[in-house]
């Protein structure tokens, strides 16, 4: 090696990322690059190279040296992604190849390696969905396959080589970069997410993701085409997985809130009695949709039938008003000539068993273009077009210009969207376990807000409706909520401030709710089945967290919420069930499937399914 390509890599040494976490000493030696250091975290004296201030500090196991016990795991995952993005840099630089299309740049435009640099902006097409269908990104593939092809020497790996060694790598990669997730799980706790898909075949597939605060990532799936999906067979398979990560580190098992699910979840509970069953909060919550928005015709459910059977035919009356615009070539040309927006993309699917809210999204486009439809049913060309069903047509143009239809759509969105919102809210892998309790609440009083400005109702009258909603909200609440619910809520120093305490007159903090205490203690005894422990816990609950402003509500390192990883149990995330993204990132398999029975098998679904979760989660896993 020249004396200046030595010099060049023992100054890109010298610049490595994690050399800023130890403390530099004397050189060892006269050649190579060992030194002598101290590292930042741990305070203890190594020597070395970089390679092993690296494994020390990313707690890389047989390169000679100790993991480092004092890096969190949020640093160690911050310092792998450094690492990272280091070794890509390190990377030689390669000339973007033009489009499969050929196309060219305009004159004058910016050259090619400016245009390929991400917009600041967010723009349509930019999710990580559709990044993963984006036809730019698979063209550039294409180019750069057709490169490695067209090279001279290059031989591409055969099929043992794809199925073995270069499988194993690849998953071993994903293993590495999961790993700080899978750490954290030790101290901080994990819940394990549970749910049915069905693939392009019409399989039942049905997957285990585990998440926490770093993140959700998967687990595994099992295909159950030819087993009986009852309580025993599905609580077997969420055992399973409980003893695969651990099961002293599961807090929770969510899943839907099916009645097979909830008898599952009693089977878990009863065989690890700290380990909390919790339905699906966005399913929860489309549930209740279901019931207000198409409540059925039955015996039991008479009177609230009679209350919303009104909102049924509006929807109805709305969904005729599509299929009949929608249907026919000729009417969707008229359309098109006097909205610019298309006519409820959403919505042209059959409707979801548990997406209610897809009825909601029909409506509000109908009111964003009402005056849209409202000039096409008057126009020349609506008048003069003519077709074998008129009635039809004279149907739709009546509810269009109708007022009070429109004064009914604009009342079920505005008396359903505190239900909308909070979907939305809860429908990611944001963690929301410790707003749940209050957002229901928050959310209750706002459709009674709406309702009783509508209706005329004051304060201290009473509306029919109303109560018919609430007992709804109420019901599925009840059927929703679980002791972890109130924990959370009682850990959140957001409700303990003055500020949330003055917003509403009727707010009392957590330790004074009788609710949330009863809740509360239910949740420390099945922690705590020891009497001795509970009373310690009790103690210093009523010593330290009762005396208004605490420091024990700074969020980190406090005795009290220590048993439960810290604030671990505030990160636990409520990832949705009900999220269409993460079933096409995660299960989809246009092959068919996956037996569970062959290590290849295994390799490869662990490899895909991980790695569409990273790029889903927009982290880097290449």
């Amino acid at each position: 090696m020249s004396v200046t390509s030595r010099f060049g890599t023992s100054e890109a040494v010298d610049n490595a990322p994690l050399w800023k976490y130890v403390t530099k000493m004397d050189k060892v030696g006269d050649g190579g690059g060992n030194k002598s250091f101290t590292c930042n975290y741990c305070l203890c004296a190594f020597k070395g190279s970089y390679s092993r201030v690296k494994a020390h500090l990313l707690k890389i196991l047989n390169l000679g040296i100790k993991a480092c016990p004092k890096v969190s795991y949020k640093h160690m995952a911050e310092m792998q992604k450094m690492s990272d993005l280091a070794k890509q840099r390190k990377k030689p630089n390669l000339v973007s190849l033009p489009p499969h299309s050929g196309s060219t740049p305009k004159e004058g435009s910016a050259s090619t390696s400016e245009a390929v640099l991400p917009m600041k902006r967010k723009v349509p097409g930019n999710s990580p969905l559709e990044k993963a269908f984006n036809k730019q990104s698979r063209d550039k593939l294409d180019s750069l396959i057709a490169r490695a092809f067209y090279s001279g020497g290059y031989v591409p790996p055969g099929y043992n080589s794809l199925r073995t060694t270069l499988l194993q790598k690849k998953r071993a990669h994903m293993e590495q970069l999961m790993k700080p997730i899978k750490s954290s799980w030790k101290d901080k706790g994990l819940s394990i997410v549970s749910d049915g898909w069905t693939d392009a075949q019409r399989m039942p597939l049905i997957n285990f993701m585990g998440t926490s605060e770093l993140g959700p990532i998967f687990l595994k799936t099992i295909d159950g085409t030819k087993e009986y999906k009852d309580r025993h067979y599905i609580a077997r398979l969420l055992l399973d997985a409980i003893s695969e990560v651990g099961p002293h580190k599961v807090v929770q098992v969510i899943t839907d809130n099916a009645a097979v699910m909830k008898s599952t979840g009693s089977i878990v509970e009863a065989e690890y009695s700290h380990i909390f069953w919790t339905p699906c909060v966005v399913h929860t919550l489309n549930l209740a949709l279901k019931n207000i928005c198409a409540a059925k015709n039955t015996e039991k459910n008479e009177v609230t039938f009679e209350a919303c059977h009104w909102i049924i035919e509006i929807i109805d009356d709305a969904s005729f008003i599509r299929i009949f615009i929608m249907n026919h070539s000729m009417r969707l040309a008229i359309f098109n000539e006097f909205s610019p927006l298309k006519l409820l993309a959403v919505a042209e699917t059959r409707f979801a068993e548990t997406r209610f809210a897809s009825m909601l999204i029909m409506l509000k486009r109908l009111r964003d273009i009402k005056k849209n439809l409202q000039a096409m049913v008057i126009s020349e060309q609506w008048i003069s077009y003519k077709e074998d069903d008129v009635g039809k047509a004279t149907n739709v143009q009546n509810l269009i210009l109708n007022d009070v239809w429109w004064d009914k759509v604009d009342f079920i969105l505005k008396f359903t969207k505190p239900i909308y919102d909070m979907i939305r809210v809860a429908n990611t892998d944001t963690p929301i376990l410790h707003l749940v309790y209050e957002m229901w609440d928050t959310m209750i009083e706002k459709v009674k807000e709406v309702i009783f400005r509508y209706e005329g109702v004051q304060e201290n009258e009473t509306s029919s409706f109303f109560n018919v909603i609430y007992d709804i909200l109420i019901d599925r609440w009840t059927k929703n909520s679980t002791p972890l619910h109130c924990l959370a809520h009682s850990l959140n120093p957001k409700y303990y401030t003055e500020q949330w305490l003055n917003a509403s007159p009727n707010r009392v903090p957590p330790h004074r709710d009788i609710e949330i205490s009863d809740e509360r203690n239910k949740c420390l005894k099945r922690y705590f089945p020891n009497s001795e422990d509970k009373r310690k816990v009790n103690m210093e609950n009523k010593e330290e967290y009762g005396k208004g402003k605490s420091k024990k509500w700074d969020i980190g390192g406090d005795t009290w919420d220590e048993p439960f990883g810290g604030a671990g149990l505030l990160s636990i995330a409520s990832l949705s069930l009900d999220e269409p993204e993460l079933e096409v990132v995660l299960f989809y398999n246009s092959d068919g499937g996956h037996d569970g029975d062959n290590d290849e098998e295994d390799d490869i679904v662990i490899t895909g399914s991980s790695g569409r979760l990273f790029f889903y989660l927009n982290l880097m896993f290449i």
